[in-house]
């Protein structure tokens, strides 16, 4: 019994440490971050598949995915007027079709870099799945670059077209027979092309129909006939990030099936290609330079009509034209106001008129009809004036309770800033609302030293078209330091809003605190703009040439600039956008090839041939990479 009892005993103790053993707390062991993307492990059907039927396309991957923003990245090449739909289930990504494919054709289906891991999000790059409806595989490829007109910057989410049919129509009104979208750097390659004679076409698709249907749209041509031949067209398959690897439950089977694959014959390459199995395909990168290069451009607007209409103010109202009248006009009047109660402004170019209503009697009113005659495009093309009446509402902004509303101060900008001036300004003064005469009596300016103010004289002018617009037409001279005194009430506006006294301290600097630029420009015949940009390349300043010869840039801020010139074809001394229907490129520009650093009391003298044109060196290429999401 007491044997037993021990033996009970010994056994307790012995699972009693088996179970504390298992218990013991330990931190877990962390290993690397997973990096890898997905591995396709197999597909139906395969990769590269002819005489294909099905109704659905399943690609099977080692590991859980999901789709990042498929719906914007997933293009089908020819286009399928119904998308497919593209969806994950469990470790699979399939297509299911939406309509009947059509008979020999190739169809690329680009994913870009859509399909992702679950867990961290690591994305295959550049795939693309390949099947034939026919015999054969289309091999040929067509590869490029595309770029704004302007900048010759790479734009963003380009679509690439290419179409058999060679009659303009066809890019406006059907669909394109092949479709890719650029890369980031403005790289295109659209691969699976059969031999032929296509068009080539840019497009920014703003309303996704994959056609040139809306002038709104920026839009690229490449200008003559793009011929597809296997001898100049055959590039090797491109890569991408999925290679197929046998899973591991499957590796017999599939070993054993693979030698009995049958080879999928290319179009095109005089070869064959085993990529009917696992996808055995010989890859290469695509080159960096491609053959063809178009222009992206926005085109001018045609049509003319009234685009808005408005009366921000109790006496002004505001007509936005889509275009300048030309020679048409614009016409206005109020019934039974006479003319001598408003007047008229345009904007520089015309496109904006603005009405400044001056009798109280008038705008005080909340309600106007106005009759306004405008230059319009009908339907057929066709543009005439049209006369049309617009109700302009002005309700006043009703105060709070126990508050009383106070008018909008009358704040005038003086064009001057205390401090050190460039010696060339030219004092701009302007208000929101049109000028009265100023009263001299109480504007002062005087040239200052330490010891002593002397009052010089000081005149105004006003701004031929537009009545916010003053100009001081007092001499300022270099070196000089100047005080600025306006009395409350100096400047008023036609209404009797009125300023506030202002004092401005300042003085011009002399030109050796700035630098100067010379381009001594050559080997182009004809009219050129030379643009100075800053290193954002906003506008700086611009000069236009008849010939060849010296440029110069004086009064420059130091800092980093860069030169742009624009090749004044039409003589317009503009630069001009392509039209389509008039198989007219836009004007081309290059750019200087490198930044040009400018100090104060520099001269800078450099040499530019602009024989070649659309050049953009490309350490000044502005690339927006893609971020990952």
């Amino acid at each position: 019994m007491k044997e037993q009892a021990f033996r009970y005993l010994l056994l307790f103790w012995a699972a009693f440490g088996l179970i504390a053993g298992c218990a013991k707390v330990s931190s877990p062991s962390g290993g690397p971050r997973d990096r890898e993307a997905p591995v396709i492990v197999k597909s139906s059907p395969a990769n590269g598949t002819v005489n294909f039927r099905g109704k659905e396309i399943v690609i099977t991957f080692n590991e859980y995915v999901v789709l990042d923003r498929i719906n914007e990245k997933f293009m089908v090449s020819p286009p399928m007027k119904l998308k497919p739909r593209v969806f994950t289930r469990n470790k699979d990504v399939r297509i299911q079709f939406n309509e009947a494919l059509r008979d020999s054709t190739t169809y690329t289906f680009y994913f870009q870099d859509a399909i992702r891991d679950l867990n961290e999000g690591n994305a295959i790059n550049n795939y693309q799945f390949v099947v034939s409806t026919g015999p054969v595989i289309d091999s040929l490829s067509v590869t490029g670059n595309v770029a704004g007109s302007v900048n010759l910057d790479p734009p963003e989410n380009t679509l690439m077209l290419l179409y058999s049919q060679l009659a303009d129509s066809f890019a406006v009104k059907h669909l394109p027979d092949y479709i890719t979208r650029a890369e980031f750097n403005g790289e295109f390659r659209i691969d699976n092309v059969k031999p032929g004679n296509y068009r080539l076409y840019a497009l920014k698709d703003l309303d996704n129909s994959k056609n040139y249907n809306n002038p709104d749209e920026e839009f690229g041509f490449y200008p003559e006939t793009v011929e597809i031949t296997p001898e100049k067209n055959y590039l090797p398959v491109k890569k991408d990030s999925a290679e197929i690897k046998p899973d591991e439950t499957d590796l017999k089977v599939k070993a054993a099936k693979a030698s009995d694959k049958p080879a999928a014959a290319i179009a095109g390459s005089g070869a064959a290609s085993s990529q009917a199995g696992t996808s055995e395909k010989t890859l290469v990168e695509p080159p960096e330079i491609g053959e063809y290069q178009v222009f992206l451009f926005q085109a001018e607007k045609k049509n003319h009509y009234l685009t808005s209409s408005r009366r921000p103010l109790a006496y002004q109202m505001i007509y936005t034209l889509s275009l300048p009248p030309e020679n048409l006009g614009f016409g206005f009047h109020i019934p039974e106001v006479e003319e001598d109660k408003y007047f008229i402004e345009n904007s520089r170019n015309r496109d904006t008129i603005t009405v400044w209503l001056t009798d109280s009697t008038v705008y005080n009113k909340p309600l106007l009809s106005t009759i306004v005659e405008f230059p319009f495009t009908d339907s057929l093309g066709i543009t005439a004036l049209k006369t049309d009446t617009f109700t302009m509402r002005y309700l006043a902004p009703r105060p709070a309770r126990s508050k009383v509303v106070k008018r909008t101060p009358y704040k005038i900008n003086f064009g001057l800033r205390a401090g050190q001036l460039k010696p060339d300004i030219r004092v701009k003064i302007t208000a929101p609302l049109p000028f009265a005469d100023p009263d001299t009596t109480g504007i002062w300016l005087f040239e200052t030293t330490k010891d002593e103010k002397l009052k010089i004289p000081v005149s105004f002018r006003k701004d031929s078209a537009n009545s916010c617009i003053y100009y001081m037409d007092t001499d300022l001279q270099a070196g000089k330091s100047y005080l600025f005194i306006a009395d409350s009430a100096a400047f008023k506006s036609i209404y009797g809003d009125f300023n506030d006294s202002t004092g401005i301290k300042f003085s011009l600097l002399t030109p050796d605190a700035y630098g100067k630029l010379t381009l001594n420009i050559k080997n182009h015949s004809g009219g050129r703009i030379v643009q100075l940009l800053d290193k954002s390349e906003k506008l700086v300043r611009e000069k236009y040439m008849e010939e060849d010869g010296p440029v110069e840039f004086t009064l420059l801020d130091k800092g980093t600039y860069r030169v742009r010139v624009i090749y004044d074809l039409n003589g317009d001394r503009r630069w001009t956008t392509g039209d389509f229907t008039l198989h007219r490129q836009p004007e081309p520009v290059s750019y200087y090839p490198t930044e040009i650093d400018i100090k104060a009391n520099w001269e800078v003298e450099q040499n530019w041939d602009i024989g070649k044109k659309n050049v953009k060196d490309a350490r000044l290429l502005n690339i927006k990479s893609p971020a990952r999401r």
